[in-house]
């Protein structure tokens, strides 16, 4: 199960999440997505979790829960397109081409005659 967590302190590095869960199962991978400009931390990591038993346990336990003075945010992480599943609800206008007999008349300007 992959799971977001977010909140989390601008010093952790990835082995800092794996202790943390891997307290309540195995870690399958660890990731603290990082700002490629100042390569600092964005704040926010994504954690997955084989056993789909031990994640909700993991879930449980750790959301709101302090850190450095912080209090993380752990929840089930959801894909980034799940909103756009409705695709078949959104129909787009066909293209209609234009005509090809219409007459192009050159630009006079604003305000000539």
């Amino acid at each position: 199960m992959d799971i977001y967590v977010g909140s989390i302190p601008f010093k952790w590095k990835d082995s800092n999440l794996v202790a943390i869960f891997g307290e309540f199962g195995e870690v399958h991978s660890a990731k603290i997505v990082i700002d490629k400009f100042t390569r600092q931390n964005k704040g926010f990591a994504f954690v997955e979790m084989p056993n789909e038993e031990e994640a909700k346990a993991a879930i449980a336990a750790l959301d709101g829960k302090e850190f450095e003075e912080r209090n993380i945010i752990v929840n089930k992480s959801v894909p980034n397109n799940a909103g756009s599943l409705d695709k078949d609800k959104k129909k787009k206008k066909p293209y209609t081409p234009k005509p090809e007999n219409k007459q192009w008349k050159p630009f006079k300007g604003i305000g000539k005659k």
